[in-house]
């Protein structure tokens, strides 16, 4: 599984196809090739890097994908910096400021990583994303908050175990999250697995895994930490899918045995029936539930699994050969 480390539906779907739509009459095509083109730059001289991927360009939003595209595709994640700030993170748990005094002076050690090695944590994608937009006169921001994945889950909102950004284009706040568009962790290598879903993201598919220390970074007012703590589990493939999870709106749901759940999703690519499954491990095998009464009515889609079986179950919304969300279900006796 590759990890890295709701108002009313017809409302919702409205205000996503809307803010999926402001970007796409630009090609993006040239923006990315120019990236290419200065693959595997060093980043000694950023003023220099970020004239030569913009310099050419005519809009912000071309400029930024440039500068994004980049730093997806020629900076490393460190899994040695993220499971030592996790260590000391948990050891200071309790102790909010004696963690952030750490991880203040950390961040030098951190930072010649990442100019020398070009490799890095959340904290150094973003803080690289902030000053090549500086440099190319757009104004960005670095956001800190909360990032659950399933390396971490984030039960309660305590210290903050993550960080993004937000990019200002035609007088409008976007969302996008360089780390997690670089690519994952398997077996503690780092695999490069460029993911445009993290790119100028709509923030209700954002704050499925998102959750900044200032609100006003949501971008959105329909959201509290109370519903982001309790939700299901979301991949990058869900935004690679453009998923939005409705239902169950929680990662663990109680059911009696013998009782059906309903399963529903937003999606905002055309899906077919056939694409759709749920699946769950055993044995360290994939294996697929039995699934029926599945809908499709526009972008919304519903299905219904018989749970019929007592005890703990872990199951996994799979669009094509991907798991977009992860669901645990507690089956009660009747």
């Amino acid at each position: 599984m590759k990890n890295l480390l709701l108002i009313g539906c017809f409302v919702c779907v409205q205000i996503l196809s809307a803010q999926v739509s402001d970007f796409k009459t630009i090609n993006f095509t040239r923006a990315d090739n120019i990236a290419q083109l200065n693959k595997g730059e060093k980043l000694d001289n950023l003023p220099v890097l970020a004239y030569n991927l913009t310099h050419k360009l005519n809009t912000d939003a071309e400029k930024f994908r440039a500068i994004y595209s980049w730093v997806c595709n020629n900076i490393k994640g460190d899994l040695n910096q993220d499971q030592k700030v996790s260590k000391y993170r948990k050891k200071y748990k309790n102790d909010s400021l004696t963690f952030k005094a750490w991880n203040d002076q950390y961040k030098t050690i951190a930072f010649k990583t990442l100019f020398k090695r070009k490799k890095t944590m959340c904290s150094g994608y973003a803080y690289l994303i902030n000053q090549l937009c500086f440099l190319a006169n757009i104004e960005s921001k670095i956001i800190n908050g909360y990032g659950r994945s399933a390396n971490t889950n984030t039960d309660t909102l305590q210290i903050a175990n993550h960080a993004w950004n937000v990019v200002k284009l035609n007088n409008k706040w976007y969302l996008c999250d360089a780390t997690w568009s670089s690519g994952y962790f398997l077996n503690d290598i780092f695999i490069n697995d460029y993911n445009l879903g993290y790119f100028l993201t709509d923030p209700k598919l954002f704050r499925q895994n998102h959750y900044p220390l200032n609100t006003q970074w949501l971008l959105d007012n329909n959201s509290n930490n109370n519903a982001f703590v309790a939700s299901p589990i979301v991949y990058g493939a869900t935004f690679k899918h453009q998923i939005l999870t409705t239902s169950p709106s929680k990662l663990y749901t109680n059911v009696k045995k013998n009782n059906t759940i309903t399963f529903s999703f937003d999606t905002f690519k055309p899906i077919k029936k056939e694409q759709i499954s749920l699946v769950y491990f055993s044995g360290g095998n994939l294996k697929s539930l039995k699934i029926f009464d599945l809908n499709i009515q526009g972008q919304s889609i519903a299905f219904k699994h018989l749970f019929k079986t007592e005890g703990w179950h872990d199951v996994h919304l799979k669009i094509n050969n991907d798991i977009v969300a992860t669901y645990t279900i507690q089956v009660m006796t009747e």
